[in-house]
């Protein structure tokens, strides 16, 4: 008798820490969930923030960026997508009417005027038009999360479309006066920093329109998974398991995708148009090591890479802009 009570003690006090253990990791995978991904409207940056930040990172745009405000020249458009939150994008038009066009897509908790200075390398340096979106949780778009590009890579497709409905239209005259022609569709880059470039990298593995002719990814992550372990390890000490898997079942359960699914490398594997990596080898945030797995990856479809030495993460543009415009230019003048 004294045996089995003792047995029983034992098995209540196993269960007991399988519970605690249970709740422990329960408490952990949503406070690393949350802080991960949750971004309150009330804590995004303003506009004005964001402007101010370009031009004082990139004060060769000054000119430029005062001018196409004062001017009115950027516009907001705000649309209905498919899964049924309303979404912002800003845009404006090339100083000559052209089918060119870029979609410039921002990184994690940025927004669409944390992009404006390469709005001004395809719009001012190359003659683009150009349509920034703001991602779902994003600047002036609904949401009550960040997607992590994976989830948003139908969105940015939705977005090349509405880009090709406004750019391949008449010019703003021949728009005012009603005339009808006959209209080409635009010749489009989908081009990304940070998340904004694993978003371009995930639409990539995707079927776009015709008109989307190439990519251009600047310091984007082979996975979320990969990204949030090397942030566990880098922010908090700690190893990818457990913690990572609770919490992309949190993720799952709560959101509809989970960090294992979301394989921006994979989706690399299936493109086929052409894509220029870019990474700075100083890049600790989205770890350099990340850029070679991802442009071996890269099997079907012409392909490029720019390495921007000395340059931290997301900073490659700004440390060697004339280098970066040139390389840009060059690649994605190919598809012209």
């Amino acid at each position: 008798m004294k045996q089995k009570k003792i047995r029983k003690i034992g098995i209540a006090s196993a269960l007991g820490l399988v519970v605690l253990v249970m709740l422990g990791l329960y408490g952990a995978s949503n406070y690393m969930l949350n802080y991960s991904l949750n971004y309150p409207k009330e804590e995004r940056m303003t506009a004005e923030h964001w402007k101010n930040r370009m031009k004082n990172e990139c004060p060769w745009m000054i000119g430029w960026m005062d001018s196409v405000y004062q001017h009115h020249c950027v516009k907001d458009t705000f649309v209905t997508m498919p899964s049924g939150y309303k979404a912002h994008a800003i845009y404006l038009y090339a100083p000559k009417t052209t089918e060119k066009t870029a979609v410039v897509v921002h990184g994690y908790q940025v927004r669409s005027e944390g992009m404006l200075h390469i709005a001004y390398l395809y719009n001012h340096d190359m003659g683009y038009n150009v349509l920034l979106p703001d991602l779902y949780g994003h600047g002036e778009s609904e949401g009550d999360h960040i997607q992590m590009g994976w989830k948003d890579r139908w969105d940015v497709i939705r977005w090349s479309e509405i880009a090709n409905e406004i750019f391949k239209v008449k010019s703003e005259e021949q728009r005012v006066k009603n005339e009808e022609r006959r209209v080409m569709n635009t010749l489009q880059v989908i081009h990304g920093i940070s998340m904004g470039a694993a978003t371009t990298m995930a639409v990539s593995g995707e079927k776009t329109p015709d008109y989307v002719k190439c990519f251009v990814e600047d310091c984007g992550y082979t996975s979320v998974w990969d990204e949030f372990s090397a942030q566990l390890k880098d922010q908090f000490g700690l190893p990818a398991f457990p913690l990572m898997n609770t919490t992309s079942a949190l993720c799952q359960y709560r959101y509809g995708w989970s960090f294992a699914e979301a394989q921006q490398i994979e989706q690399v594997r299936k493109s086929t148009k052409p894509m220029l990596f870019i990474h700075g080898d100083k890049d600790a945030f989205v770890p350099y090591a990340m850029l070679h797995p991802l442009y071996e990856a890269k099997t079907k479809g012409r392909k490029a890479i720019f390495i921007a030495k000395g340059s931290v993460h997301a900073m490659a543009y700004r440390d060697h802009h004339e280098e970066y415009t040139r390389i840009v230019k060059d690649f994605v003048s190919k598809e012209e």
